[in-house]
């Protein structure tokens, strides 16, 4: 048995534990059961039939497409018509130098060409209603830029925000933030390693997550493995206590938490928090 059977083996087994250990919370008459959202990025960027079977999977998985590809317009539509939220995946210059492919963004930009890239980019996918970067591992740790960016969605009007998270330096959630833009971090990657065992042990660890924190965000993209586990998972989320919802859905869940938590807080508390 090699590192990763092993490695996925113990986070199952972990996982069965959390549900026995917390049987009370995930059916608790006074809490509200355990929510996660899944995106699915780099649709659109292929005519691969694939991408189309991850637009037509059960439930409120979320699709996030890249731009200014014939592709993306007719995956859109069809999610669109499957009921599944639809987002702008929006290409942002990386470290390593990747090609961000059409519409990127990239440090240096004027103020000019990233609104134009913006507009074109959301005028080239029907029906978005949030934006999450594609790379951007370089821009999304410049504040300078990402105020750019920022500034432009908020205009646009009623758009929300995901941080991918492809940098430990990333600065575009705080400052999503500062514009009054609604949003949330990436927690999980399912398949940045593509090995079926590590796909599947990184959905049982969104599950752990949600049920610690109350609710996962997790993202995941078009691989024949990542279809397989989400096509045998998804199923079983409902006897596990989780409800998979749209992204939207988990931003609203997560605000209302917090007010509640902080609403819950003892004068002196706030205080100290302030």
């Amino acid at each position: 048995m090699n590192l990763k059977s092993i490695t996925a083996g113990l986070i199952g087994l972990l996982f069965f534990y959390n549900i026995v250990a917390q049987t009370a919370y995930a059916n608790g008459p006074y809490l509200q059961k355990p929510v996660i959202s899944i995106i699915i990025d780099d649709l659109g960027n292929s005519n691969n039939p694939r991408h189309e079977d991850f637009v037509k999977l059960p439930g409120a998985i979320t699709c996030a497409f890249l731009p200014q590809n014939k592709a993306s317009i007719h995956l859109a539509e069809i999610a669109h018509d499957h009921n599944k939220e639809v987002m702008l995946h929006l290409p942002m210059q990386s470290i390593d130098g990747k090609p961000m492919g059409p519409g990127g963004l990239s440090e240096g930009m004027s103020r000019e060409q990233v609104l134009k890239a913006i507009k074109q980019n959301l005028e080239s996918v029907p029906y978005v209603i949030g934006i999450n970067n594609h790379m951007g591992s370089l821009l999304t740790r410049n504040s300078s830029s990402m105020n750019l960016v920022m500034k432009e969605i908020k205009r646009k009007g009623n758009l929300f925000f995901v941080d991918s998270r492809t940098t430990a330096n990333s600065v575009a959630m705080s400052v999503a933030q500062e514009h009054g833009i609604p949003g949330s971090p990436r927690d999980i990657f399912l398949d940045h390693d593509n090995d079926i065992n590590m796909i599947r042990a990184q959905f049982y660890k969104t599950i752990l997550r949600a049920r610690t924190k109350g609710s996962a965000l997790a993202i995941g993209h078009p691989y024949g493995n990542t279809l397989t586990v989400l096509k045998e998972m998804l199923p079983k989320l409902r006897e596990m206590g989780i409800r998979l919802v749209a992204v939207s859905e988990l931003i609203r869940f997560q605000h209302e938490r917090q007010k509640s938590w902080q609403a819950s807080l003892s004068p002196s508390q706030k205080d100290v928090k302030n």
